[in-house]
């Protein structure tokens, strides 16, 4: 065994001991969707609605403050107010930064239009507030926070204003 291969019994245990970590997994999302833990669950931090995979925690922190200053110049030129600090604020609150984020639990929901991405914004109100030379995607990190800024700026003044769910 000095060729510095492992025995093929080693890598099938290896591969097979992956694919059960790959299926706990996934069982364990599929399950954890159907139980809500409390009525503002979102879909797991590690797939989305569509089954794609999102970014991962520690990638996720490190983009949520480029996607907010990214957001910020945007909103800078549309004239559109809000601070950083309170869109990180709400940004924690309503998703815990995942911009794969769905709430499937809350009354948006039950009326068929759930609330989605990093503000938790329906589809109504991203298409209404829309912000010009952002994606259309409700799911893009900028577009979600534009158009969430853009109505917290219509509703309450400025994203500053809003404390809780909007």
């Amino acid at each position: 065994m000095a060729t510095g291969r492992r025995p093929r019994t080693a890598r099938r245990l290896a591969v097979y001991a992956l694919a059960a970590a790959s299926l706990s997994i996934a069982a364990t999302a599929e399950a954890s969707a159907l139980v809500p833990e409390s009525p503002a669950r979102t879909t797991p931090a590690a797939m989305s609605t569509t089954g794609t995979k999102v970014l991962a925690d520690s990638a996720v922190s490190s983009n949520l403050d480029g996607w907010i200053r990214q957001a910020l110049d945007i909103m800078a030129a549309q004239g559109i107010p809000g601070s950083y600090d309170a869109i990180h604020r709400n940004i924690m609150r309503e998703s815990g930064g995942d911009p794969g984020a769905i709430n499937l639990y809350d009354s948006n929901a039950a009326n068929g239009t759930p609330s989605k991405g990093l503000l938790q914004v329906i589809d109504p109100t991203f298409q209404a507030y829309h912000v010009a030379g952002t994606s259309w995607d409700i799911y893009d990190p900028v577009a979600n926070i534009t158009a969430a800024c853009n109505y917290a700026a219509a509703r309450y003044g400025s994203m500053d204003n809003v404390n809780s769910a909007y």
